[in-house]
C-alpha cells in the first residue's frame, strides 16, 4: 500500500465524514471499546486538572475520559465529528472543543494530560518534530503524555510504529540528555500500541 506523502488535510476528514458519519465505527467496534477501556486503565492518575485530547473525532473516547478530568478540550479538523462530539458529551460542561488541525493551531493553556490516540500518524515526519515541541511548550511539569495507535497497514503518512517512536524520539532529541519527558510504559496489543510518557517536574 502506498503511503500519503504529506500530512493530511482537513478536507481529507471532512470528505471522510460527508460519506459516513462515523468512518472508523468509533462508537460500535468492539476493537475501539477494548482499546478505549486499555486507554484509561493505562492513565498513570485517577484524576487530571487539565486535559487536551488532540484528534477527538465523534467524541466517544472524550465522553469516556470526562469523568477523570476537572477541564477537558477536545480538538479535531473535522467540523461535522466535532457536531456529533459535542452532541455526545451535552451533559458534561468542563468539556469543550475547538476546531483546530495540529500542529499549526494549538490551543492556548497548559496541560497535565495530552492524549494523542490514533493522530500522529496523520502527519508527516516534519509535522511530527513541530508537534512534539508544541506539546513540550504545554505540558504541565511532572504531566502525562499518552500515545495510542493502530499497528495495521494504512496509506497515512507514518504507520502507528513509525509516528509513536518518531515522537518519543523527537521528545529524546529536543534537549539532547535533558528531554522534557521519559518513556514511562509501553503497551502492545494485537492491532495497536500504546505509550505513556511523563514530563520532568519543575
Amino acid at each position: 500500500m502506498s503511503r500519503r506523502a504529506n500530512s493530511l488535510t482537513p478536507a481529507y476528514f471532512a470528505e471522510l465524514y460527508a460519506r459516513d458519519p462515523d468512518p472508523w465505527r468509533f462508537a460500535t467496534s468492539d476493537y475501539e471499546r477494548g482499546k478505549y477501556a486499555a486507554t484509561l486503565g493505562a492513565l498513570p492518575r485517577a484524576r487530571y486538572a487539565a486535559a487536551l485530547e488532540v484528534g477527538c473525532s465523534i467524541g466517544v473516547l472524550t465522553r469516556a475520559l470526562a469523568p477523570r478530568c476537572d477541564a477537558l478540550l477536545a480538538l479535531d479538523v473535522a467540523e461535522a465529528a466535532l457536531d456529533q462530539a459535542r452532541a455526545r458529551c451535552a451533559g458534561a460542561p468542563h468539556v469543550g472543543f475547538a476546531c483546530r488541525r495540529v500542529p499549526d493551531a494549538w490551543p492556548e493553556g497548559r496541560f497535565d494530560l495530552i492524549l494523542l490516540s490514533e493522530v500522529v500518524y496523520y502527519l508527516d515526519a516534519a509535522d511530527v518534530g513541530r508537534l512534539v515541541a508544541r506539546v513540550r511548550g504545554a505540558l504541565e511539569p511532572g504531566g502525562d503524555i499518552v500515545l495510542v495507535h493502530w499497528t495495521g497497514e494504512t496509506d497515512y503518512p507514518l504507520s502507528g510504529d513509525e509516528a509513536a517512536e518518531l515522537f518519543i524520539a523527537g521528545n529524546r532529541d529536543f534537549a539532547g540528555a535533558d528531554a522534557f519527558a521519559t518513556l514511562e510504559r509501553q503497551d502492545r496489543a494485537e492491532r495497536y500500541r500504546l505509550d505513556v510518557l511523563r514530563g520532568a517536574a519543575a
